[in-house]
């Protein structure tokens, strides 16, 4: 294993760097890192393989109208912040490295788990997340890929991908980490003022709820509209809030949501121009 941190930018740089033997653990980010993804770090070191944290932010999986250009690029930081994580390699290529040509061959994973949730409101999102992984993997092979669980349904598409495709990688997802107020850790949260910082914590609060109430016999549909007009009532622009099978991100039957199905509530809305997506496992 490598015995200090090394930046790498190109693909053929980082094949040879990973020569050896043993197949390492793989971290993807976009960077602007923060402890939530330091702590994906830590588990991949777990493993007792070389460890890769890629940074690289993806254009593929975002709309025309969405925050590409103004998303934080801090590169020098993230490579100062992983020193001392377990860290060996940063993959840091640029765009013209990991897409040299038009990238028209591309990952389309099924409507019924990718048109939903986060993909009824950002359509193709998934699209690109699968598409950019999957080269990723092709570029790093790992044995091990480290996620959040914040992004709970990128992690489920991930999985399914891996497992379709019969991908020789164990995708490993790791819960949320939030700040000592309970906000989960997210790179736009830098984005708030000061305002909606303070307001923000009434997304995973309502969410608490919801996960709270999910075994109550008269239902949580009602519940899940008075907490979404709540949150339009403070200002909030929400896309969904609901209660969903946390195997396939389906609404539960009445029998599975009494009967302990394993359950996760999950919700998406914007406070000012910051989006913010949020879950609570029940």
């Amino acid at each position: 294993m490598a015995t200090e941190l090394r930046l790498i930018h190109t693909i053929a740089e980082l094949r040879s760097a990973l020569a050896g033997p043993l197949r390492p653990a793989f971290v993807p980010t976009m960077g602007k890192l923060h402890e939530g993804h330091l702590a994906l770090v830590r588990e991949a070191r777990r493993h007792g393989r070389p460890v890769v944290t890629s940074i690289f932010v993806n254009r593929l999986q975002f709309l025309p109208h969405e925050d590409f250009d103004r998303y934080p690029r801090t590169l020098a930081r993230d490579v100062e912040l992983l020193r001392g994580t377990g860290c060996d390699l940063v993959f840091a290529p640029d765009e013209a490295e990991l897409y040299p040509e038009p990238q028209v061959f591309k990952v389309a994973p099924p409507p019924a788990l990718a048109d939903i949730l986060e993909g009824e409101f950002r359509p193709g999102f998934f699209t690109g997340v699968c598409t950019v992984v999957l080269k990723l993997f092709e570029c790093v092979q790992p044995a091990v890929a480290v996620f959040g669980r914040k992004d709970y349904q990128q992690l489920q598409v991930v999985h399914a991908m891996a497992r379709q495709f019969a991908l020789p990688v164990e995708v490993i997802g790791m819960p949320t980490v939030r700040e000592a107020d309970g906000l989960a850790m997210s790179s736009r949260n830098d984005y708030l003022s000061a305002d909606e910082r303070r307001d923000a914590l009434a997304l995973p609060a309502a969410l608490r709820r919801l996960a709270g109430c999910a075994r109550e016999p008269a239902g949580v549909a009602p519940l899940e509209r008075e907490l979404l007009q709540g949150l339009a009532g403070r200002g909030w622009g929400p896309d969904y809030l609901t209660l969903r099978r946390r195997r396939d991100l389906q609404p539960p039957s009445e029998a599975e949501r009494l009967g302990g199905e394993p359950l996760v509530a999950l919700g998406a809305a914007r406070l000012g121009t910051t989006r913010l997506i949020d879950n609570v496992e029940c």
